[in-house]
């Protein structure tokens, strides 16, 4: 499918969704600093793109034991993400680290409402950083002059950033090739020596070396976090007293749906891996030994000096002004989705 043609068809989604976007709050505002109500307002309803959960939800039986309507958007990721924001089409996001520093920086304000990670993140790695065939990479080191595929904006492009610092290089020290990091596009580009290397991720890591391998293709470790992953909402979403209190409701569900998926490895490969993403058991059993054990904190203290971590590394590469990630983090939620995590599965 041709860029155009993916640009035109997210368009036409935001332009759907905008359609049945959460209602605006016509009643009292809520203080960012106030508590959370108890109770969903009749009448509050959510617009969520969150696509795993949803079928989390569905495979655990809890879909349809909300308090509210839910619209489920097939949004993830976050350009998707932060379009349909800016639309006025969606309430919650399920997205890595990056969008929310990248919201901030375009003049969206956004909070963090639940944060998830890996236990053992070294061991259970998101991305690895695949080698085209024919070229000699074994360590960090070996990066230099590389041609490595960045994609600015995104979870890859900042871990390579990540990858540059520990390495004691610089963006100069390499070539850095703007590639979209959709799809097969970075194991295409390594396979067809675009570029040197590439963080890959998911399937496309086995799938790339059973490919490439006989020509020489390899992958290596980064030996780095690479395992943020959160919901997020617009600022003034958080403003409406129904729409805090049922946001608190879903992030619970959401952290029985992360424990739920935790402890029926087969029931989600089935219904997940195989039956909703259309890839094969195999890859479906790759990708849960992968991920390991879920870790969501219910102290976000280590999660925000993570992140302001990422904020200074961002900025110093793009230009951008440095701010307090702690902006970015509603600690009213910040026990939520531990406690739902904690809670039976049953």
């Amino acid at each position: 499918m041709s860029r155009f043609r993916r640009l035109l068809g997210l368009a036409l989604a935001v332009t759907a969704l905008a359609g049945c976007a959460a209602q605006k709050n016509e009643g009292p505002t809520l203080a960012l600093d106030a508590p959370l109500p108890a109770s969903v307002t009749e009448g509050t309803k959510l617009v969520i793109g969150d696509p795993a959960t949803k079928i989390a939800l569905q495979l655990s039986g809890e879909l349809d034991k909300f308090s509210f309507p839910i619209e489920w958007a097939n949004i993830s990721g976050g350009p998707q993400t932060l379009e349909a924001f800016r639309a006025d089409a969606l309430d919650i996001g399920a997205v890595a680290e990056i969008p929310a520093i990248h919201a901030t920086w375009t003049n969206l304000p956004v909070k963090i409402v639940a944060s998830k990670f890996r236990q053992d993140p070294l061991a259970h790695p998101v991305y690895r950083l695949g080698v085209a065939p024919g070229v000699t990479v074994s360590t960090l080191a070996d990066l230099r002059g590389k041609k490595i595929a960045f994609s600015p904006g995104q979870a890859q492009g900042a871990l390579i950033l990540r990858v540059l610092k520990k390495a004691g290089l610089t963006k100069d020290d390499v070539q850095l090739i703007e590639l979209p990091s959709t799809g097969d596009v970075y194991p295409n580009a390594l396979a067809a020596k675009q570029v040197d290397v590439a963080p890959i991720g998911g399937v496309a890591v086995p799938r790339y070396l059973a490919k490439y391998g006989k020509d020489g293709a390899t992958a290596i470790d980064h030996g780095l976090r690479d395992d943020p992953s959160h919901l997020y909402v617009r600022t003034e979403t958080l403003e409406d007293p129904g729409k805090a209190a049922a946001i608190a409701e879903y992030v619970k569900a959401w952290g029985r749906a992360t424990k739920w998926v935790y402890e029926h490895p087969q029931e989600w490969i089935q219904g997940y891996y195989v039956a909703d993403q259309h890839i094969s058991k195999e890859d479906g059993e790759y990708l849960v030994q992968n991920a390991g054990q879920p870790d969501v904190p219910a102290d976000w203290s280590d999660v925000i000096a993570r992140h302001q971590e990422t904020i200074d590394l961002l900025a110093a590469h793009t230009g951008n002004p440095v701010f307090k990630s702690e902006n970015l983090f509603d600690r009213r939620f910040e026990k939520i989705g531990a406690e739902g995590y904690a809670g039976s599965t049953a």
